[in-house]
């Protein structure tokens, strides 16, 4: 389950640079001019998880694998956007395909990098996104309703998409869906306004630890769960230097952990998923899935076979693993059980499937 977001935002906020420094890569073109990036580039980026260390050691596997995002970075947004001003067309069409959107806001000041309005305001820059998203939304509705459309559509898809258009018509909320909607009914209609954002204020260096005005404005009508600070640039500087200079210049600035590092968990944290673990001789590895996930669910996540044909799944807990030092020991002391189709998978549970082929 690799999860695909995608990084969004007006021209020059940076988002190119903020997809570098995620994917420690130049794939992305960083340059002073709007629409540098044209065709989305995708970065896959592993997710650094302590406990597959610890779990790659206690099993003493030939080899581990860390669960991955992978990142798309997504042509500058203009106003007009939903009516193909820009490179407005591909920005929609390329938004549909991720699980996730990450709104890049530029929360700095600069005379060297161009900005294509007149003044620093996020929040008013964020409202520019969000109105073209909805735009496209009602195009999109309209075109589904129509009389040769509609006949096509399950019922409960014509009620939502009519409910939707109310609601954005008339600048409501659009999460007052999920009040009354499945997540899978929700994501049928392909809408882009419910997916689910995480906000990005990229600022300056002297910003990193305490955010500046613009970031101070931004989280009082967003709020702090979904933002997250970050300076690009100084990220990508981070990713260049080796573990000891990190550590050191992420002293000087005061930082505990890296921005990137905050971006990814809040991700997680957004998209409402958690890992689960494989462990043994062979290979250690962890997976990603939905919270309250069943195990053949989980077992699907590895092979489909493993979950048209479950069984069982032998399951340790993490600190019950760790502890008693692997599967031998967990078996022995009881603390490893037998669990069937409606177990619901936990956080850090270490899994070993039973299935008929």
């Amino acid at each position: 389950m690799t999860l695909k977001c995608g990084i969004v935002g007006l021209p020059n906020v940076g988002k190119s640079t903020l997809f570098n420094a995620l994917t420690n890569s130049s794939k992305a073109q960083a340059a002073n001019f709007p629409f540098c990036t044209i065709e989305p580039n995708i970065g896959i980026v592993p997710v650094l998880d302590e406990r597959v260390d610890t779990l790659e050691k206690i099993s003493n596997s030939k080899k581990k694998i860390y669960t991955s995002i992978s990142f798309i970075d997504i042509a500058g947004l203009v106003k007009g956007a939903s009516s193909g001003e820009g490179l407005g067309n591909k920005f929609l069409s390329h938004i549909r395909e991720v699980d996730a959107v990450i709104h890049m806001i530029r929360c700095f000041d600069s005379d060297k990098i161009q900005n294509v309005n007149e003044n620093i305001d996020p929040v008013r820059d964020l409202q520019i996104i969000d109105t073209e998203i909805k735009l496209a939304d009602i195009q999109s509705i309209e075109k589904r309703l129509d009389k040769i459309n509609r006949k096509k559509n399950d019922e409960i898809i014509n009620e939502i998409l009519e409910t939707a258009l109310n609601i954005i018509s008339n600048d409501k909320k659009i999460e007052l869906l999920f009040d009354n909607y499945s997540d899978k009914e929700l994501k049928m209609t392909g809408l882009l306004s419910l997916k689910p954002k995480l906000y990005v204020c990229n600022v300056d260096e002297k910003s990193i630890s305490a955010g500046n005005k613009y970031t101070d404005k931004f989280k009082s009508i967003y709020g702090e769960d979904k933002t997250v600070i970050i300076s690009a640039e100084i990220e990508n500087q981070i990713n260049q230097l080796g573990e000891k200079e990190k550590q050191e210049y992420m002293n000087m600035l005061n930082l505990k952990d890296t921005s990137l590092n905050n971006l990814i968990r809040k991700g997680y944290k957004l998209l409402n998923i958690e890992t689960f673990f494989t462990s043994g001789p062979e290979e250690t590895r962890a997976w990603t899935i939905k919270k309250n996930s069943l195990a053949p669910e989980a077992a699907g996540q590895i092979h489909s076979d493993f979950e048209k044909g479950f069984i069982r799944a032998e399951t340790v807990s993490y600190g019950d693993f760790v502890q008693l030092n692997g599967w031998v020991n967990s078996k022995e002391k009881g603390k490893m059980r037998l669990e069937g189709k409606d177990y619901i998978v936990k956080d850090g549970d270490i899994l070993n499937f039973r299935f008929n082929t």
